[in-house]
C-alpha cells in the first residue's frame, strides 16, 4: 500500500483517477494535479496562507450574481481570459482579431435601425461609429448582426447602475446593409476602471497594478456562414493602451476617434457639432466545415 507523501504526493491523487472513464476530464484533471502541486511544493505556504487563499476563493464566488461575474474579472486581470479567446480563435489572415468579451455583456439588446443613437441619457460627447462587414476575400457580407455596447462617460455600464442610467443605455444590436455597411451613434468612450470593490480588486491593489481598462466600445459580429467575432474597437492615443488591466488590446483595433466641428457635417448623423467620428471594418473568416 501507498501512502501520502510531500514527494510522492501527485502520485498518490492521479492514481485515484485511474477509474476515470472521462478521456479529457482524465487529461485535464492530470494536468491540474500536475502543475498544482509543483506549484505548492515551489511556493510552501504557510498553513495561514493557505487559508488566505480559500477565504479568497470563496469571497470570489459570494460576490457573484446574476449581473456581476467575479470569477471572470479575476481570469481577466491574470490573462487567463485572453490566453484562451487566443487558442481558441487563433489569427486567420485578413480577419478581425478577438479579444475579451468582459463581465457585462448581456444578451436581448434592441435590435435597432441603422443610424440610431443607443445614448439613452443624452450624455457625453456624441460619437459616429461607421464601417463594413466583410468576409476575408473582401466581399461584403449584407445582414451581419452587430451587438455593440460600452460604458457611460462615467465608466459605468447600464446594469452597475440601475436606477441612474435607463435599462439598455448604451446598447443596441444592428443589421448590416446590402453592402455590408453600419452606422450608428453613440458617446465617446471613456477608460474606466473594473470594479475594485470586492476580492479581485484587492489583489490588484496588493500587486500594485491600477485597474483601468483603456476607452473602447464592445462589439460582437455574426452572420451565417461565417465565424463570429468578438472584440473591441480602441481609441487611438489612451493612456492605458499599453497597461490594459485585462490584457484585451490588440494593435489591429486601434482606431483614431476624429473630432468635428462642423455643423454641415453633423447634421446628416442627426447630432450636433462638435462630434466625434470612427470607422472600423470587420472582417469574418467562414466558418469551418461541420465534421463529418
Amino acid at each position: 500500500m501507498s501512502f501520502f507523501t510531500e514527494a510522492g504526493s501527485e502520485a498518490a491523487v492521479l492514481a485515484r483517477l485511474a477509474e476515470c472513464r472521462n478521456p479529457r476530464l482524465t487529461q485535464v484533471m492530470t494536468s491540474a494535479v500536475h502543475h498544482l502541486h509543483a506549484f505548492v511544493k515551489e511556493v510552501e505556504p504557510s498553513m495561514e496562507e493557505w487559508m488566505q487563499a480559500i477565504q479568497f476563493l470563496t469571497r470570489t464566488g459570494q460576490i457573484c450574481d446574476d449581473k456581476r461575474q467575479e470569477w471572470i474579472l479575476l481570469s481577466d486581470t491574470l490573462g487567463v481570459s485572453m490566453l484562451v479567446e487566443t487558442i481558441n480563435h487563433r489569427a486567420t489572415a485578413g480577419a478581425t482579431e478577438q479579444t475579451v468579451l468582459g463581465p457585462f455583456h448581456v444578451t436581448g439588446a434592441p435590435v435597432l435601425p441603422l443610424g440610431s443613437n443607443i445614448c439613452r441619457d443624452g450624455k457625453g460627447a456624441p460619437c459616429v461609429v461607421r464601417g463594413r462587414v466583410l468576409g476575408v476575400d473582401g466581399q461584403p457580407i449584407a445582414g451581419a448582426l452587430l451587438d455593440v455596447w460600452q460604458t457611460s462617460e462615467d465608466g459605468f455600464y447600464d446594469i452597475q447602475q440601475p436606477g441612474i442610467q435607463p435599462e439598455g443605455n448604451l446598447r443596441g444590436r444592428f443589421h448590416s446593409a446590402a453592402d455590408g455597411s453600419y452606422w450608428f451613434v453613440t458617446v465617446k468612450p471613456c477608460s474606466y476602471p473594473i470594479p475594485t470593490d470586492g476580492p479581485v480588486g484587492a489583489l490588484l491593489a496588493g500587486m500594485g497594478r491600477h485597474p483601468y481598462r483603456p476607452a473602447h466600445i464592445h462589439l460582437i459580429a455574426s452572420a451565417e456562414g461565417f465565424e463570429p467575432v468578438t472584440t473591441h474597437i480602441f481609441v487611438k492615443g489612451d493612456p492605458y493602451l499599453e497597461s490594459d488591466a485585462v490584457f484585451g488590446v490588440k494593435e489591429s483595433l486601434i482606431r483614431e476617434f476624429v473630432e468635428v466641428a462642423d455643423p454641415a457635417a453633423a447634421a446628416p448623423w442627426g447630432v450636433t457639432a462638435p462630434f466625434w467620428t470612427t470607422e472600423f471594418d470587420v472582417r469574418l473568416k467562414p466558418a469551418a466545415a461541420p465534421a463529418s
